[in-house]
C-alpha cells in the first residue's frame, strides 16, 4: 500500500512538470519565432533480481522479477516546425523560410560577448546604423561582424539569400545558419539558443523574407486541451493517494486492533 502512495506521488509530480511546460508555451504564444516545448513520460527503471550461477540458464543473468515505482518525465523536447508568417511591411523585420537561425552577438553582465542564435527577426537600427535585436544585441553578418548600415538615406533591401543592399550597393550578408543536430542547441532565455560543445553548423538552405515576422508555432487550442488532460490526471492521482491513505488508516486503526 505504501508503494501505492509513492506511485500516486510520482504521477502528480509528473503532471506538475507537464503543466509548467504548457503554461510556458501559452505565455509565449505571442513571442516571435518561439518554438513549443513538450514532454514525454516513462516508467521508472525496472528493478531486477538476478539468478546467479544457475547452470540451467547457461550462466546467463535472467530477471526473476520486476517492480514499478511509478512514472517520471522522460525528456523535454522542442517542436522545431515553422510558425505562420505575419506581414508587417517594416524594413527591418525578417522571417526565415525553412530551418535556420539568425546569428547575433550579445554581451552579458560581465562584459563578455557570446554568439547566440534566434528565429526572431524583429530587428531595428541604432542611431549609428547598427542592426540590432529589440533587446539591443548586434545582428552579425556571414563573417561574424556587426552589420552597420548607412544612415545618410536609402532604404535597405534584402534578397532571399540574405544580401543587404542600399541604393544598389551591397553592404553585408545576413549571418543566417543552420545546425546539424538540434539536440546540441541549449535554450538561453525565451528566444535565443546556445550551440553547446559537440554541435556543428551547416549552410542555411531556406530563404530570407523581408517585411515579415514568424509567429510562434503554439496552438492555443491544443495547449488548452493538454491543460485539461493534465488537470484531470493530477486529480485522479490525488484521489488514488486519498484512497490508499484511507486503506492504510483502516489497516492500522481497525484491523490492527484485532
Amino acid at each position: 500500500m505504501v508503494r501505492g502512495l509513492y506511485t500516486a506521488y510520482t504521477a502528480m509530480k509528473n503532471e506538475e512538470k507537464r503543466m509548467d511546460v504548457i503554461a510556458n508555451n501559452m505565455a509565449n504564444a505571442d513571442t516571435n519565432g518561439y518554438k513549443a516545448e513538450g514532454t514525454t513520460s516513462r516508467a521508472f527503471s525496472q528493478v531486477y533480481g538476478v539468478k546467479i550461477n544457475d547452470g540451467s540458464e547457461v550462466h546467463l543473468q535472467r530477471a526473476i522479477g520486476k517492480m514499478s515505482l511509478g512514472v517520471r518525465i522522460g525528456e523535454t523536447y522542442r517542436d522545431w516546425s515553422s510558425g505562420s508568417f505575419k506581414t508587417t511591411g517594416n524594413t527591418y523585420d525578417f522571417a526565415l523560410s525553412g530551418k535556420g537561425f539568425f546569428t547575433i552577438s550579445m554581451t552579458d553582465k560581465s562584459g563578455q560577448e557570446h554568439i547566440r542564435y534566434t528565429r526572431d527577426g524583429a530587428f531595428t537600427i541604432t542611431s549609428d546604423g547598427y542592426l540590432v535585436t529589440k533587446d539591443g544585441d548586434f545582428v552579425l553578418d556571414d563573417g561574424g561582424s556587426k552589420i552597420q548600415l548607412p544612415t545618410d538615406g536609402g532604404k535597405p533591401s534584402v534578397s532571399g539569400d540574405g544580401r543587404i543592399t542600399v541604393n544598389g550597393e551591397e553592404i553585408a550578408v545576413l549571418g543566417v545558419t543552420d545546425v546539424e543536430d538540434y539536440r546540441y542547441l541549449h535554450q538561453y532565455g525565451e528566444n535565443q539558443f546556445d550551440l553547446v560543445p559537440g554541435g556543428t553548423l551547416k549552410d542555411f538552405e531556406g530563404s530570407v523574407e523581408q517585411g515579415l515576422i514568424e509567429a510562434s508555432n503554439i496552438s492555443m487550442v491544443d495547449e488548452m486541451v493538454n491543460m485539461i488532460a493534465v488537470t484531470r490526471s493530477y486529480e485522479s492521482s490525488q484521489k488514488m493517494m486519498q484512497t490508499v491513505d484511507s486503506l492504510i488508516d483502516k489497516a492500522v486503526n481497525t484491523i490492527g486492533r484485532v
